[in-house]
């Protein structure tokens, strides 16, 4: 019975060197390009792209003792996940739920004025936030984007 459901080894064999040729990388000039051939219609084979580089800007967190911390932002990450990723200290207790003001920064004016407006909920928990300043925002509810490069944003004292 078992004999019924067994492939016989030669096909066995076909099969997965038919599944290897299918998704083999393409490798140009000794280089892997992250390309894979994938099959489509008709016999030709199109590369397609399997893995993307992020983009990526140079911001700087500058903490409440004046140290400047340069790192690399992706765009499109907010910064609270950006400075955790960077083992900046900022705290985001709620972690980025909009449930605290931990994630306080505080941006220059420039800067500031060309962020999204704030929601409701981000006033009033920026309510609660040390060394408020009319320009303050909370890291959670900022995405980097590609006007962020050189933008330098800074960390209030949170009060301990």
């Amino acid at each position: 019975m078992a004999s019924l459901f067994r492939r016989p080894a030669s096909a066995l064999g076909a099969a997965v060197a038919k599944l290897q040729r299918m998704h083999r990388p393409l490798v140009r000039h000794g280089f892997c390009r992250n390309e894979y051939l994938q099959p489509t219609r008709g016999d030709h084979r199109q590369p397609v792209r399997m893995f993307s580089a992020k983009e990526t800007v140079t911001l700087t967190y500058v903490d409440p003792s004046g140290d400047e911390h340069p790192v690399e932002a992706e765009v499109g990450k907010h910064l609270l996940d950006v400075a955790h990723d960077n083992n900046i200290e900022l705290e985001g207790a709620c972690g980025g739920e909009l449930a605290c003001s931990t994630c306080h920064l505080v941006f220059d004016q420039e800067v500031y004025d060309t962020l999204p407006p704030k929601s409701d909920e981000e006033e009033d928990m920026l309510d609660l936030a040390f060394e408020l300043t009319e320009t303050s925002r909370l890291g959670c509810q900022i995405n980097v984007t590609k006007e962020f490069e050189g933008v330098k944003v800074r960390i209030p004292d949170d009060g301990y």
